[in-house]
Parts: structure tokens; C-alpha cells; sequence
């Protein structure tokens, strides 16, 4: 017992003189200042057992994200009693003093710590280095106008004394804070589906204003106002009108929905999870603009309607007191506007959305403004003007087709018949009234008439006269050979797409924003385009994407909203590839100035077609390939035939020597596309093809495994190895996979499907990048931020491989090769008012060439500038458009004055891309004097040095444009490269040269007279001889 008694002590002993051992290493900050000052003096009080060292850092976080730490001093600790230093605080200046030109700017600092610490090792790469002691002080960073200017103790050049001057300094202000914000401040067009405007708001840069947010969390003092417009009624059970989605996925305040009997849902949440809900007794009404308000004060709820038709005002109105506090967090999560990811949106139109955020206005429901946006779009004069147009042709083929009915047959009479009885109108007269026409109007009564007596006296719909005067627009458009007719067909345009031919609404808009044959009229072109998008016309969706993300036509730039439409389109573009039709053509981006590309264009009578075939028949497992996918995609001018493409698919696949070939067939063998669906051969061939080590056949058979088999293991394993041969659909399954938590042994998790989707669609993918773009639309909480501007990027370029929009594209080019311009202008225009840069480069091409005069000289310049301008700002422009671009802005066309430094910036842009003409260009406005800016000669690669001898500088231009890859721009650089060295000759011997030539002067009489005299002495000689 004595014995465990002095064991236990000895141990006490023990850990006491270990405690006492390590109580030694220590480091405190005495006086750390409160805020970065200038020259402050700080104590460190430090001890250390062993040799070590004593390290002061500052660790600054920015408002980007990113955290920098500074090394601020460093020395070495000596072990011994407690040791006191004074080291003085040098912070960098952007920290502590206002930038002035001088200092520079910095990000939006959010914290500053002071750290000091006591390091062990890292004396050398062999010891590690671990902290023993650690002290820390946070400093409140200040405001830029709150700190001190710096007086510098050095006199600074002129050229920084100026410098100060700019607006860069003078106009520095603190950030604007909105406490009044524009969710929307345009109109959307929604189709009803789940594509709506995601929105996220940032706290309050003000201490002031973010305090009073903050406290109004558990208590909101708010008020949302939104603008709509009802085409439908809700389809299922709830449809989004503008809701609120917290980092957890989960509704919070605000969300309100629509029903199916028109009623408002409102739901509210509270800070322990409560939730209430309640449902208006009013309904909305259809086809009429209403602003609908939600009011939070506090518990209280009032949900109002203000509804305008015409002159008429309707307001109803609802409160709520609820039996719970309110919870309203407006930066956590995301607001969406229309239909999210789970729940579908309203069908019809929303206008102007304002949430005022600290407080409520005080003006009451009677004094609600229609926005000017609403008034002067007119959505409801056009609405009501087509209602009454429908009403004229369903009257005229009510009335047809009671005159194409046989006469001995009991027909049952539709309600129009019971009308023309009551007004007692003449049946059996030559013409009735309801048969007169205004001439505007005359074809599409002519239509109703032909559609009736060819169907003898059935009930034709108004849509099929609607696509009946489209086609009819169309045929007399391509009989057209210039613009002037177009004034005569738009009417016909206008009327079909008034009997919902969305077709023709979209064409109508373009002709209206272009001004091809018509007055521009903008508000229009957006009225037409907001009516065929509401029907989920794919082009028109397109079309109003880029107007939105460029910010085209007076329209505010709005990523998010530019997201919702071609988010729509870029879902549909995964869905038509699935399933294609005849209506679908492969997007090929051909360029009107590339003869090359050009001379591959064919169709099904073309020789290079031809030759395919005969390759085909004699075996050739390539000419089998190439014309499957021509004919199944229709590519490069032949029409889509998938059954002919099956029938090569077989072919090429049956001789087993491609293993592309092998796939394709095996794939369309899986899917059952233009053939019937044959699993176990579809298995023997990809199987095949995996076996001579094609990749899309490994994620296929993958795909069969997940599909068919749910062997999630094997089917991993096998896109765990295409993923490591660079597969872009193996990328995206794995991701599939890691969010659906199907992924063997792992739970789900987003931020590893996050990665792959980003993997896939840098690979290439097209869901890939809906994928990607829809994770950074709203942002991963602590993984991902969000990212809406690089989201629209992504989503964009999905929906233009779009093949609806490969039709017009198709049209177009075909167009062209047949030699009919203006056919191909219309085309392209369509497809360039879309934003694709290929045939926004084909619209500016045409109207350049002219070929044959078809366009007025005016349009085809201001067209020219317009287009060429909308290509250079494209992600790749082409080389040729920037030359152009130059060209217009050195010419100073259209009453502009010449832009020399901007045509400058144009030919540089093309001499980076290896453009011989973009540094034949600055060499000739270098010629004419012209004095290149540094900032051009920087990015080029040429010294400041060349601006002091212009020589020098043409030498070096037109050198590079003669060692460029391309052969035809040798002779015309080499000749300009000849005359400069010439040019340098004359000036550098030019004394020389004026001295050579006076001696030749002087010279020649006596050299003359000599030689004559000796000529003479031989002819004397010879006499005599």
C-alpha cells in the first residue's frame, strides 16, 4: 500500500515539472490598437523554452472570398524569463490610408486579425515546423472615408499629380444601397413550365442599414409588389408566382402561388418552423394586368389586388393576423420569380417586381401606376384586336362551311348558324354580309373559304388558316428579290400569328427590330417576341435570351432573366436531341467568306453525296459512317432521313471494322430510334466496340448496367474508367450518380456531382453544362458560390445547339448556294436576332457583297455596321469581322466621324489572332501618320521604343504580316516590308546619294570629251593602218 502511495506521488511530481516545463513557450499581444493606425508601437511579451522563433502576422479577409496573410516581423526566442519587445506596426497602406494614386485601392476588406505566434523547427527542409503558443487580436478595418490621407514624403512626378485628378479619384463614392429593389424592371414571358428568375440580395454595406435588417429578421416590415398577367389557369395543384428558397432547399416567407381556381396561396414560415398559410377569397382574373402587393407588418399579412382594364380599376383586398412570429431572412437562399426547380410557374406574363426592404410605402391601392414598361408594350390592345380578328374567321368559316354541306344531308348547325337565323340574314343570297372583307384581310377569308369546301363542310380550325397565310407569306417572300415587298407581306405575318402561328410572330419581330422592308419599330419586335416565347417557340425563347443578356434594343441586360429563357430552350435542346424529327438540323456554324467550307456543302443530288455512295457500296466502312450521319443529323445540306441512315448504320457496322460505326448502330439498336428496339444486339455490338477500346461504347454498356440491369457497381466502374479517357458522359453520370445518392457505398452529395457536371461540360456535354449552369445559378451554401454571369454563358451555349435553330440555318445556307440572297438574308436574320455569331457574321457578309442590289444602299450599310459590330462582341469573332469592323470605324460610314484609335484597337485584335490584314492594316495607318497608341504596341509585343522611329515600327509590322501562315499575304507584305527598307535607304544615304549624283554631273562632260577623243585617236589609227 506504502509502496503505491510513493508511486502515485512520484507521478504527481512528474506531471507537475512537465506542466511547469511547458508553461515556459508563451506569446501575448499587451497593447494591439483597436484598428489599423499608422506607426503604432506593440508589445510582445514571449518565453520559450527551446530555441524558437517568435513570428507576427497579419491575416486579412476580403469581401471576394479571399484570405491573405502578411508577414509583418520575425526573430529568434532564447530560452529564459519572460522577455518583452516593442516592434513597430508597419500595416501595408491600403490597409490604413484612403487610396490617392499614390496608395492603391484594395478589395472590400471584411476583417483584420493580428497574430503572433511561437514557431518550433522549420529552420531548415528537414525539420517541421509546429506552433507552440499563439496569440491573436482582431483590428476593425475602416471604412475608405473614414481613414487618413497619407502625406508622403516624396515629391511625385507631374504625370501622378494628374493622375489624381481623374474620375477614377474625384468620383469615388461609397456603394449605393437599394433598400428599395428591382427584382424585375421588364417583362417575362413565361410558359408555364419550371423556368423561372432566380434573384439573391447582399447585405447592407451600411452598419446602419444591415442593424435594422438584421433586428426586422423575426419581425419584417416589408412590402413585394408584382405585375401580372394571367393567360391560363393553373394546371395543377399550385403554380409559382414569386417564392423564397433558404440554403436548406426549403419554402420560407414569402411564397406565394396561384391555384387552379385562381385563387392566391400565401405561405409564411416562422422562426421555431412554424408555418401558416391561406388562400384569398378573390380570384385573379384572366387576360388582365394585376398588381398583386404582400404587406409584412410584423404578424400581420395583407395580400392585395389591384387589377387595370382599360379606364376600370378593380381592388380587392385580404389581412392576416398570424399565430406566430414572422421569419424573413431576404440574403439567405434565393428568390425565384415564375416557376422553380420544384414548382411550375404561372402561364402568361410578369411585369415589374419591387421589394421595398426596410419599410412600407405609404401610398394606398387607389393610387397604383401602371408601369410605363406595361403601357407601352400594349399587350392587351393587341390581344383584343386578335380576339376580334379570330371572331371575323371563325365567323366566315362557320359560315363557309354551312355552304359546303350537302343540302339533303340533317346537318347539326353550329352556334354561328343559330345566329345568322335569329338576325334573319338571307342564306341562299350570291354574297351574305358576313362574307364582305376589308382588303387587308381578303386572304385570310379567301383561306377559311378553300378549307371549308375542301373539307366539305367540316369545321376547320382558325390555327390552320393561320398556318396557311404563314406559308402563303413565306412563298411570296421567296419570290421576292428585295426588301420593298416585305411592307405588303408583314400584314399576312401579323394575321397568322394572331391565329397562333407562333411561326410567324417570330419572323414578324425580327423583320420589326431589323427593319428589313419596314420601319423599325422596336416595341413591336419585343410584343411579338414575348407572345411566341409565351407559347414556347424555341427561337423566340433564344431571341429574347440574348436581347436580355446583351441588353440589346433599349432592354435592361438581365442575366437572370436572360438565363430563364434560354434555360428553357437549352432543356428542350437535351429533349429534341433524344428524339429527333424531320423540323431538327444539326447546327453547323458555316461562314459565307469560307470558300472551303463552302465547297463541302452538298445534298442528296450533289456529286460529293454521290461519291459517297458508290464508296459505300464497295465497301468502305467510312463512306458508310459519313453518310448515316448526314442523313440521321442532316448534316451539311442533306435532309434528315432516319431510316436511310439506319440502313447504313447497319451496313457499316456489319463488315465489324469501326468500332464508331459498331457504336452508332449499337445505340440506335438500345433506343429503338428508326428501328425496333433490339436490347441483346444492341449488347453485342457495343460490346464490340469497347473491345477495340472505343470509349462512348464503355459509358454506353455503363448506361445498359444503370438502365436495365441496376448493377450500380458494374456500371460505376465502368464510367469510373471512360472518366479517365476523358468522357464527357461518363462525367455526367458519375455526377448523376453522387446526386441521386445511387454512387455505391456513398451518400449523396452535391458538391461532388457539382464537379463532375463542371468536368462534362468542359468536355463538350450539352446537359453537362443545363447541369453546371443550373448549380451556379443559385450556388452550392459553404461549397459553391453563385455565379449567374458564367451561368448564362454556359446555358446559352447549350440551347444554340438548339436543332430548330440548325433549320433556319440550314434554310439560309441553302439559300445562298442557290443564289437566292434575299431568302438567305431573311434566314439569317432570324437566326442572327437569336445572338448566334456565325449568322450574325452571315447577316453583315450579305449586306457587305449586295450582290445584284437587292438592298437599299442606306440599310445595307447601317445592316453592315450593325452586324459586324454584334460579331466582334461575340466570345471568338471571326478575324474577317474585325477587319471590317476597322474598316467602317477608320471610314467613318453612316455620318459618324472616323475613330482611329478604335479601328486601331480592331486591327490589333486581328493581328493577335495571326491576321496578316490586321498588321498590314496598322502598318498602313502608321504610314499615314498616325500615331499608334502604347497600349496597342504593349499587347502586340513592340517596345515604346518603336514609337520613336516609325521606320522601325512599319519594319516590324509588316515583317510579321509577311511571316504570317498565310501564303497569299506574302507578296502585297513583301512589297510594303521593300518600299519601307527603301524608304530607310534613301533617307539614310541620301546625302550620299545627292553627293554621287553632283559628281556625275560635274563628271560626265569631261569623261564625254575623253572618251570621244580616244574614240577618235582609234578611228585615226585605223585609217592609217
Amino acid at each position: 500500500m506504502d509502496f503505491l502511495k510513493l508511486c502515485l506521488c512520484v507521478c504527481h511530481l512528474f506531471c507537475l515539472s512537465v506542466q511547469v516545463a511547458w508553461a515556459v513557450d508563451e506569446v501575448t499581444l499587451l497593447n494591439p490598437p483597436e484598428e489599423p493606425v499608422p506607426d503604432h508601437a506593440l508589445d510582445i511579451l514571449y518565453s520559450c523554452d527551446e530555441p524558437a522563433t517568435v513570428q507576427l502576422d497579419c491575416i486579412i479577409s476580403f469581401d471576394t472570398g479571399i484570405t491573405s496573410t502578411l508577414l509583418l516581423r520575425q526573430w529568434r526566442c532564447f530560452p529564459g524569463d519572460h522577455r518583452t519587445r516593442s516592434v513597430e506596426l508597419n500595416l501595408p497602406d491600403w490597409l490604413v490610408y484612403q487610396a490617392d494614386g499614390t496608395v492603391t485601392d484594395s478589395q472590400w476588406v471584411l476583417s483584420c486579425f493580428l497574430q503572433a505566434s511561437l514557431r518550433y523547427g522549420g529552420f531548415d527542409d528537414t525539420e517541421e515546423e509546429f506552433v507552440a503558443a499563439q496569440d491573436v487580436a482582431r483590428l476593425q478595418p475602416k471604412a475608405f472615408f473614414s481613414r487618413p490621407l497619407k502625406r508622403h514624403q516624396l515629391c511625385f512626378p507631374w504625370s501622378s499629380e494628374i493622375l489624381k485628378l481623374t474620375k477614377q479619384f474625384l468620383n469615388k463614392q461609397c456603394p449605393i444601397e437599394e433598400e428599395t429593389v428591382h427584382l424585375l424592371s421588364s417583362i417575362f414571358a413565361s410558359t408555364g413550365e419550371n423556368f423561372g428568375i432566380t434573384k439573391t440580395l447582399e447585405p447592407y454595406g451600411s452598419e446602419v442599414l444591415e442593424h435594422f435588417r438584421v433586428k426586422a429578421v423575426s419581425f419584417p416590415w416589408c412590402l413585394f409588389s408584382v405585375w401580372i398577367f394571367v393567360s391560363r389557369r393553373c394546371q395543377g395543384g399550385l403554380c409559382g408566382v414569386f417564392h423564397h428558397i433558404n440554403s436548406e432547399n426549403d419554402y420560407v416567407s414569402p411564397s406565394l402561388y396561384l391555384t387552379h381556381s385562381g385563387q392566391l396561396h400565401m405561405q409564411m414560415n416562422g422562426e421555431s418552423e412554424e408555418s401558416s398559410a391561406f388562400l384569398s377569397p378573390y380570384k385573379v382574373p384572366l387576360h388582365e394586368w394585376c398588381q398583386l402587393s404582400v404587406r409584412l407588418q410584423g404578424r400581420r399579412v395583407i395580400l392585395s389586388m389591384v387589377c387595370v382594364e382599360k379606364e376600370q380599376r378593380t381592388v380587392r383586398s385580404t389581412e392576416h393576423v398570424l399565430s406566430h412570429d414572422v421569419r424573413l431572412d431576404d440574403t439567405e437562399g434565393y428568390f425565384v420569380i415564375g416557376g422553380g426547380k420544384h414548382v411550375k410557374g404561372v402561364e402568361g406574363y410578369f411585369g415589374p417586381l419591387v421589394y421595398y426592404r426596410n419599410r412600407v410605402p405609404p401610398h394606398g391601392l387607389t393610387d397604383v401606376v401602371v408601369p410605363d414598361v406595361i403601357q407601352d408594350l400594349d399587350l392587351t390592345g393587341w390581344l383584343q384586336k386578335c380576339d376580334e380578328f379570330r371572331f371575323e374567321v371563325n365567323v366566315k368559316i362557320s359560315g363557309y362551311s354551312r355552304k359546303a354541306q350537302p343540302i339533303e344531308s340533317e346537318a347539326c348547325f353550329d352556334a354561328f348558324h343559330k345566329w345568322l337565323i335569329k338576325d334573319k340574314l338571307p342564306l341562299n343570297t350570291q354574297c351574305e354580309p358576313w362574307e364582305k372583307s376589308v382588303p387587308r384581310r381578303r386572304q385570310a377569308a379567301k383561306l377559311s373559304k378553300l378549307f371549308a369546301f375542301k373539307h366539305g363542310g367540316k369545321r376547320v380550325s382558325s390555327a390552320a388558316v393561320g398556318r396557311a397565310l404563314f406559308s402563303l407569306s413565306l412563298q411570296k417572300l421567296g419570290r421576292a428579290s428585295s426588301g420593298a415587298v416585305v411592307s405588303t407581306i408583314l400584314p399576312l405575318l401579323l394575321q397568322a400569328g394572331c391565329l397562333a402561328d407562333n411561326r410567324a410572330l417570330r419572323m414578324s419581330s425580327v423583320l420589326y427590330s431589323s427593319g428589313l422592308g419596314v420601319e423599325k419599330q422596336l416595341p413591336k419586335a419585343w410584343l411579338l417576341a414575348l407572345l411566341a416565347a409565351q407559347r414556347d417557340d424555341r427561337l423566340a425563347l433564344l431571341h429574347l435570351g440574348n436581347w436580355h443578356h446583351r441588353g440589346l434594343h433599349g432592354l435592361p441586360t438581365d442575366p437572370d432573366l436572360a438565363y430563364a429563357y434560354y434555360a428553357n430552350i437549352a432543356k428542350q435542346t437535351t429533349l429534341d436531341n433524344l428524339n429527333p424529327t424531320p423540323e431538327q438540323t444539326f447546327v453547323e456554324a458555316v461562314y459565307l467568306n469560307n470558300d472551303e467550307a463552302l465547297s463541302l456543302q452538298t445534298n442528296e443530288k450533289h456529286h460529293i453525296f454521290q461519291w459517297l455512295k458508290l464508296q459505300a457500296r464497295r465497301g468502305t466502312s467510312e463512306a458508310e459512317q459519313a453518310l448515316a450521319r448526314m442523313l440521321f443529323w442532316g448534316q451539311r445540306g442533306v435532309t434528315p432521313d432516319i431510316q436511310q441512315a439506319v440502313r447504313h448504320y447497319e451496313r457499316g457496322a456489319a463488315r465489324g471494322g469501326d468500332p464508331e460505326a459498331m457504336y452508332d448502330y449499337g445505340i440506335i439498336l438500345l433506343q429503338g430510334q428508326g428501328v425496333e428496339k433490339d436490347v441483346p444486339k444492341a449488347l453485342t455490338f457495343l460490346k464490340k466496340a469497347m473491345d477495340k477500346g472505343f470509349v462512348p461504347a464503355i459509358n454506353a454498356l455503363a448506361w445498359y448496367h444503370e438502365q436495365f440491369e441496376q448493377d450500380y457497381t458494374r456500371a460505376v466502374q465502368l464510367w469510373e474508367q471512360a472518366d479517365l479517357l476523358e468522357s464527357p458522359d461518363a462525367a455526367l453520370n458519375l455526377g448523376v450518380m453522387h446526386f441521386q445518392g445511387l454512387y455505391p457505398g456513398k451518400p449523396a452529395n452535391q458538391y461532388m456531382a457539382y464537379k463532375y457536371y463542371r468536368k462534362s461540360a468542359e468536355r463538350g456535354h450539352i446537359r453537362g453544362a443545363l447541369l453546371l449552369a443550373d448549380v451556379w445559378t443559385t450556388g452550392l451554401p459553404g461549397f459553391v458560390s453563385r455565379r449567374p454571369s458564367d451561368a448564362v454563358l454556359w446555358v446559352r451555349w447549350a440551347a444554340e445547339h438548339n436543332g430548330h435553330l440548325g433549320s433556319v440555318l440550314r434554310k439560309a445556307l441553302d439559300s445562298y448556294l442557290r443564289g437566292d440572297m434575299f431568302s438567305s438574308l431573311l434566314h439569317y436574320m432570324m437566326a442572327a436576332e437569336c445572338g448566334y455569331a456565325a449568322a450574325q457574321f452571315n447577316v453583315a457578309y450579305l449586306c457587305e457583297q449586295n450582290a445584284g442590289r437587292f438592298l437599299d444602299p442606306a440599310f445595307a450599310s447601317q445592316c453592315m455596321w450593325r452586324y459586324y459590330n454584334l460579331t466582334i462582341q461575340s466570345q471568338h469573332p471571326d478575324s474577317y469581322a474585325l477587319i471590317r469592323m476597322g474598316d467602317l470605324l477608320y471610314e467613318g460610314q453612316l455620318d459618324r466621324q472616323k475613330d482611329m484609335f478604335s479601328a486601331a484597337e480592331m486591327y490589333k485584335r486581328a493581328a493577335l489572332r495571326n491576321e496578316p490584314q490586321g498588321w498590314y492594316n496598322l502598318g498602313l495607318l502608321a504610314e499615314e501618320g498616325y500615331r499608334l497608341p502604347l497600349s496597342v504596341l504593349t499587347e502586340l509585343g513592340l517596345s515604346e521604343l518603336y514609337l520613336a522611329d516609325r521606320s522601325l515600327l512599319l519594319s516590324a509590322l509588316y515583317k510579321r504580316c509577311r511571316d504570317s501562315e498565310d501564303t497569299d499575304s506574302y507578296l502585297p507584305c513583301s512589297l510594303a516590308l521593300y518600299n519601307v527598307h527603301l524608304q530607310m535607304f534613301q533617307r539614310d544615304y541620301s546625302a550620299a546619294i545627292k553627293f554621287s549624283t553632283a559628281v556625275a554631273v560635274v563628271a560626265a562632260p569631261t569623261i564625254f570629251f575623253i572618251t570621244l577623243g580616244v574614240f577618235r585617236r582609234r578611228v585615226l589609227s585605223q585609217r592609217e593602218a
